[in-house]
């Protein structure tokens, strides 16, 4: 028999230690280490028929090592290609997280329904007449998708070995469990051994796996940070369940940019790609409103168009609120002392909102020009004109910053039918013959005196 043995680890870091102790001292959280009965197995879980005859590895010189381009397997939606950064790397593991109900089932069941290999879809949480009915309602017809409920992976591996599988789907990592380990599902190492167990089938047959994880309340993804570092790829869906938009990020990706975003938008038949999200981050008014201004911002390759608003009201208390949902607020702060430094306007005293319409958070610091606007816009209650964007920096001093790949921002705001796009005096603009508008300013009295 293996030998059983104890150990104490941290349910909110992982942190392992020797014995029991109040205090963890790597995430300094109360009362959060438990006890876990760990028994070590004596050989490993998946089998592959070559592994016993692999060579070791042995060091290469730089200049002979192969830097041909690992091909990708398409998955048939653009979203999720992109975020990837061109589809999925053969031996991956890929790492989905999100909140309860956010849609990441039905973003991976819509996926495996789409491709055209052959694909495993794992599940620990629904039986197969639930998937089928999801399947349904998403009217994805396909030959290539299997379901399985099993949440033994030597079960699990039994099925792979037996169907071959093109790409494996586990929905969730939580549910699995080993019988190598004592301890129940979702624990830290019930969680460390089954994503093992994956790592090592997926390398060894250049099968790509895509994971499911739960996360905690504080939108942490569930178990131990040493999962993360485990997996190739680390997504994350978000959204707000009362709106209809998703957004796909990359928190990590080994094989491309993690700067990419993906959007969709949720139906009752499943998830839509938004192809052109400009379009649908945009209000549509009938009345040009005080406080709103449009902004040309990037997210990874993708220039995007949203929409800022602005409320400046006097204060009904003594201490006015300085709030921002979707920008950051330390730098809201910044905005309105160079407008009350620089501009001369006295907002000490009045309460300001600022939201990023959409659901979606913004770090471009391109869009400080739309914020001042849409803040000056409120506070002299003028409304600006519909057709006009900005696409720059501003500095403490006042000055009109420029910003990275602003050509591709104008191209962008002149596609979706805006006359005059605002940007910095310094940037250097090779564009010809554009419909657009390019109004160059170079400090902040440039703006005041457009708005006011």
């Amino acid at each position: 028999m293996p030998k059983v043995k104890t150990a104490f680890f941290c349910q909110n870091c992982g942190n392992q230690y020797a014995k029991w102790q109040g205090q963890c001292n790597a995430c300094k959280a109360w009362n959060t280490i438990v006890e876990e009965l760990i028994e070590k197995p004596q050989k490993s879980d998946w089998k592959s028929p070559t592994s016993v005859t692999k060579r070791a590895s042995v060091p290469l010189k730089v200049d002979e090592i192969d830097t041909s381009k690992e091909p990708r397997l398409g998955t048939f939606d653009d979203e999720f290609n992109r975020v990837l950064g061109g589809g999925i790397v053969p031996g991956s593991l890929t790492l989905l997280g999100g909140e309860p109900g956010i849609g990441k089932s039905t973003l991976l069941l819509q996926i495996a329904l789409k491709l055209p290999y052959k694909t495993l879809y794992v599940s620990g949480e629904e039986s197969q007449k639930q998937i089928k009915m999801r399947a349904e309602r998403i009217k994805a017809t396909t030959t290539n998708c299997y379901i399985l409920t099993e949440t033994k992976t030597q079960h699990i591996f039994k099925q792979i070995e037996a169907l071959e599988p093109d790409i494996v789907v586990i929905d969730s990592i939580q549910t699995l469990h080993s019988d190598y380990i004592e301890s129940s599902s979702g624990s830290i190492s019930q969680i460390k051994e089954c994503t093992t167990e994956l790592i090592k089938f997926a390398k060894e047959t250049a099968t790509p796996v895509l994971l499911i994880g739960h996360i905690t309340k504080d939108g942490n993804i569930a178990g131990p940070k040493i999962l993360e570092h485990m997996v190739d790829t680390v997504l994350q869906f978000e959204g707000d369940r009362n709106h209809v938009f998703r957004i796909l990020r990359a928190h990590k990706n080994r094989f491309g940019s993690t700067n990419e975003l993906g959007i969709y938008e949720m139906h009752g038949s499943g998830l839509r790609e938004v192809s052109n999200p400009s379009e649908l981050l945009i209000s549509q008014k009938d009345e040009e409103l005080s406080g709103n201004a449009i902004a040309a911002t990037l997210e990874g390759m993708r220039p995007l168009m949203i929409e800022v608003q602005a409320l400046v009201s006097t204060a009904v208390y003594g201490t006015p609120q300085r709030s921002a949902t979707g920008f950051n607020a330390k730098r809201l702060n910044m905005l309105l002392a160079v407008l009350e430094k620089r501009a001369g306007f006295r907002l000490g005293a009045k309460d300001v909102f600022l939201n990023i319409t959409g659901g979606i958070t913004v770090d471009d610091p391109a869009i400080d020009l739309a914020v001042v606007a849409s803040i000056l816009s409120s506070n002299e209650d003028v409304p600006l004109q519909k057709d006009i964007c900005f696409a720059a920096e501003v500095g403490l001093s006042g000055e009109i910053r420029p910003v990275q790949r602003v050509e591709q921002r104008i191209l962008e705001a002149e596609k979706l039918g805006f006359s005059t796009i605002f940007v910095s005096k310094y940037n250097k603009i090779s564009l010809k013959n554009t419909a657009i508008k390019i109004q160059m300013i170079s400090k902040m009295e440039d703006l005041v005196e457009y708005i006011v």
